[in-house]
């Protein structure tokens, strides 16, 4: 009875293994949804769009993008990290993934979600984040832009994509390194900022260059330092804030993810078409014409790069401390 007993179970187990294996292998057989966690016009969006039409080429099956703003894009990561993990819903996210969960604990709060509830599959970009105003301000430099901040605390206002994300934290650098004030707007998302800054109620902002290029060469937004290491190949005209002796760096990166318990074939059918996009001519063209350009990492490469940037993000985030 007993030996009767365990040869069912064993073919039980056998067929349903049989059964995951041919699901996986006809994935994906329906539309996938890629989450950006933003409203258009961001750096996510940017990135996103080019990479969900070139994966879809290459898994022949659409990638419909879903923008799903709101909380610096917490709102977007914590539906895809709790969403069901069959390959069918993916995120496209920025580094303040690694931000929020920290983010969380300083204000107290249970976090929204935590970064090992999802997988990653591929980085994209990783961009320096650019001090923007607009052309018609009355600063031509970062050091008259830092004379009048110095000299009138609280009345330069900076707009973001939410408190702690990939827009805020840089000025909170810069604020700290250079001890002055400015007055903080979140906005739910890069698009909804530059928006802002564009027609005069705020007066800066820090983004990613896909989200300013087009205003800065058509002449309604001037670049006035970045946080990266030495001289951007798309803007080579502007400095670097260690060029103007402000000790700081900030990197903005995009990258692919699913929910954590994906199965490994699905996981590495969207790992090739990922590998695809990142080579693919028609999405390199549209993102060196957004001002970025593809630094690519495979899945186990990226899993240390985020785990290594969450480490620093985390001390970074407990430096800064809580803010309104």
């Amino acid at each position: 009875m007993q030996k009767r007993q365990l040869t069912q179970a064993l073919l039980g187990l056998a067929m349903a293994l049989c059964g995951l294996t041919a699901w996986a292998q006809s994935y994906p057989s329906k539309p996938i949804t890629m989450v950006v966690p933003f409203p258009p016009g961001g750096v996510a969006d940017t990135v996103g769009r080019p990479v969900a039409e070139a994966m879809s080429r290459h898994l022949k099956q659409s990638i419909v993008v879903e923008n799903k703003g709101g909380a610096g894009g917490g709102i977007g990561m914590a539906q895809v990290a709790k969403s069901k993990a069959d390959g069918y819903t993916v995120l496209m996210s920025l580094s303040s993934l690694v931000v929020l969960p920290e983010a969380d604990k300083i204000l107290q709060r249970a976090p929204m979600f935590q970064v090992n509830q999802l997988k990653a599959i591929a980085r994209f970009t990783a961009d320096p984040t650019v001090l923007v105003v607009r052309s018609e301000s009355p600063w031509k430099t970062y050091a008259e832009f830092m004379a009048y901040v110095k000299s009138n605390p609280g009345k330069i206002s900076f707009g973001s994509s939410g408190n702690y994300g990939t827009m805020h934290v840089p000025m909170e650098q810069l604020k700290a390194a250079t001890s002055t004030f400015m007055l903080h707007v979140p906005y739910t998302g890069a698009g909804p900022a530059v928006l802002s800054l564009l027609s005069g109620q705020i007066e800066a902002l820090s983004t990613g260059p896909a989200s300013v290029k087009q205003h800065i060469a058509s002449g309604r937004l001037r670049a006035l330092a970045h946080w990266g290491d030495g001289r951007l190949a798309s803007m080579p005209g502007v400095p670097s804030f260690k060029e103007l002796g402000v000790p700081i760096q900030y990197s903005q990166w995009s990258g692919l993810f699913v929910p954590a318990d994906t199965p490994a074939e699905i996981v590495d059918s969207l790992r090739q078409a990922a590998k695809f996009a990142a080579q693919d001519p028609r999405a390199v063209a549209a993102l060196t014409a957004s001002g970025t350009s593809f630094m690519y990492q495979d899945a186990p490469e990226f899993e240390r790069f985020v785990q290594a940037d969450a480490k620093d993000m985390s001390a970074l985030v407990t430096r800064i401390g809580k803010v309104d």
